[in-house]
C-alpha cells in the first residue's frame, strides 16, 4: 500500500464511489471534523483510568467510522452509504439518562481542566459541536445525508460534557463508577 499516491496534490479528494470533489469540499470538512473528533476522543479514553468509560468512548469510536463512511458517501454514489441505526441514538440517550442519576454530578459549567481527563473530554465536546455545526451545514446546502446523524452527533455532545463533569467528580472523590 502506497499512501503517498499524490492524486490529492492538485486540492481534490475522492469521496466513497470515486467522485473527485475539492479538499474544501464541506462532505470533506464535516468528515474531516469527524476524524478530529474519533482522534480527540481517542486522546481522552488513552488517559482515561476509569474502565466503563473505557469501553463505552471505544464502542463510540467504532460508530464514529460509520458516521464518517456515511458522510463520504453523497446521493450520487454508486455504493449506498452505511445506515445510521436508530438503536445507536437511544444507546447514547440512555448512557446519558444513566449519567444524570448520578447523585454527585455537577451540572453546573466550570472552566475545563481541573483534572487532564476532564479536560481532554471538554476537548472532545467542543470538537463534537463543531462536527455538528458543519454537518447542519452541509444539509443546509441540501446535501442528502442519512437523517440520524444529526441526533447522533447532537447526543454525543451531551454525553461528553456529562462524562467530563462524571471524571470530574470522580477525581474529586475517588470514586471510579459510570
Amino acid at each position: 500500500m502506497n499512501i503517498a499516491t499524490t492524486r490529492g496534490d492538485s486540492g481534490q479528494t475522492s469521496l466513497i464511489g470515486g467522485i473527485r470533489v475539492s479538499k474544501s469540499n464541506l462532505r470533506i470538512e464535516a468528515g474531516g471534523a469527524i476524524d478530529e473528533l474519533n482522534s480527540a476522543m481517542g486522546f481522552a479514553r488513552s488517559i482515561c483510568k476509569n474502565t466503563e468509560v473505557h469501553d463505552l468512548v471505544k464502542a463510540i469510536q467504532h460508530e464514529l467510522f460509520i458516521i464518517g463512511s456515511s458522510l463520504a458517501t453523497p446521493a450520487d454514489s454508486k455504493k449506498p452509504p452505511p445506515k445510521i441505526n436508530i438503536d445507536m441514538i437511544d444507546i447514547l440517550t440512555e448512557h446519558v439518562h444513566h449519567i444524570e442519576t448520578t447523585s454527585s454530578i455537577s451540572f453546573e459549567w466550570s472552566i475545563p481542566g481541573d483534572n487532564p481527563v476532564s479536560a481532554a473530554f471538554d476537548i472532545a465536546r467542543t470538537v463534537c459541536r463543531r462536527a455538528e455545526c458543519l454537518i447542519v451545514r452541509l444539509t443546509e446546502f441540501e446535501e442528502q445525508i442519512d437523517p440520524n446523524i444529526i441526533p447522533y452527533v447532537n447526543r454525543l455532545s451531551d454525553l461528553l460534557w456529562l462524562l467530563g463533569r462524571l471524571l470530574e467528580t470522580s477525581a474529586d472523590s475517588n470514586t471510579e463508577h459510570v
